[in-house]
Formats: C-alpha cells, sequence, structure tokens
C-alpha cells in the first residue's frame, strides 16, 4: 500500500472525529480551549489503538484470509463508507457539554471504522508504525479543527464531511479490488 493511499485512508477515517467535533463545537461552552485538545487528544488516541488492534487480529487470521484478502479490503472499506454516506443523512441531537463517559464513547465510535482498517492493513506490505502515526495526526489535527468550525460555522460542513470521507473509502475500496483483477 502506498503512502498517499495511507494519507488518504487516514484523512477518511478523521472525518467521523470531525464532524462528531463540529457537533460538539456547537455545544461547548466553558472551558472551550481545554476541552478541544482533550477531545482531540481522545479521538487520536483510539484511532491510533484500534488499527492496531484490527492489524494483529488480521495478522492472526492472514493464512486463512489470504486467498480473499483483496475481496475483504474492498468489502469493509465499502461497509464503512457506506455507513459514513448513510449516518451523514440521520441527524442525532446535539448534547450540551463534554463528559468523560461521553468522551469514551464518541472516541470508540469514531473509531470504529479504523479497526476494521487495521484488519485490511494486515494484507498488504505497510509500515505500520508510519500509518498509525498518520492516522492518529489526521484525526488529532481534524478533530481540533472540527471543534473550532463548529463553534464558528455550525453544521455547515458537518455531512459532507462524512460523505467525503466515506465516497474516499469506497473508492479506496474500489481500487483495490480493480488492481488485484487487473
Amino acid at each position: 500500500m502506498k503512502n498517499y493511499e495511507i494519507i488518504l485512508i487516514s484523512i477518511a477515517l478523521a472525518m467521523d472525529a470531525f464532524s462528531v467535533s463540529i457537533c460538539k463545537g456547537l455545544t461547548m461552552k466553558h472551558k472551550f480551549k481545554r476541552n478541544s485538545l482533550i477531545m482531540a487528544l481522545s479521538f487520536s488516541l483510539f484511532q491510533m489503538i484500534m488499527p492496531l488492534i484490527g492489524y494483529f487480529l488480521g495478522s492472526k487470521l492472514s493464512g486463512v484470509l489470504i486467498t480473499f484478502n483483496h475481496i475483504i479490503a474492498f468489502v469493509l472499506l465499502f461497509i464503512i463508507g457506506f455507513n459514513m454516506l448513510h449516518d451523514a443523512y440521520h441527524d442525532e441531537e446535539v448534547k450540551e457539554g463534554l463528559s468523560i463517559s461521553e468522551l469514551i464513547f464518541l472516541s470508540f465510535a469514531t473509531s470504529i471504522d479504523a479497526m476494521a482498517v487495521g484488519i485490511t492493513f494486515s494484507f498488504f506490505e505497510i509500515n505500520l508504525k508510519l500509518a498509525i502515526f498518520q492516522i492518529g495526526l489526521m484525526a488529532f489535527l481534524f478533530s481540533l479543527i472540527g471543534v473550532y468550525l463548529g463553534k464558528l460555522i455550525g453544521h455547515k460542513f458537518e455531512k459532507k464531511a462524512q460523505v467525503i470521507g466515506g465516497v474516499i473509502l469506497i473508492i479506496i475500496g474500489f481500487k483495490i479490488l480493480i488492481e488485484h483483477f487487473l
């Protein structure tokens, strides 16, 4: 897997965190800078841990899955991308503030797709440390930017970010499938 593909995947994975951060940015009133940094760090940490878990799960099953790796990668990326597109058009209520339990739940929820991507990483030659770093960095930056955008401009870009992330994952999934058959 090439570095530019990992960067695109990192950006796509960060879109869930970006969207949630925009929503939370709308409601953060007290300790905004502190809470913004905590949220970005939490999202980043979860986005780094989940692909590692997925990678090691995929590595343990690689002998069985190697024959179908291109199909599995396509299906996982397509499902994740489709779910992001689906979620973009289903509004959820925004709650005020930021609690620790909510932060952990949101961090986990926005990083589940990163675990599936980690499974696909186990099928390819990849610099895992670099990929994990890039995923974490993008999640941190996009989360921080999202909170500030949420505070400044509201819901305007939330759905577009999820749509872009979903489309990128679907395109990469099709690219993997097509390259296998060419």
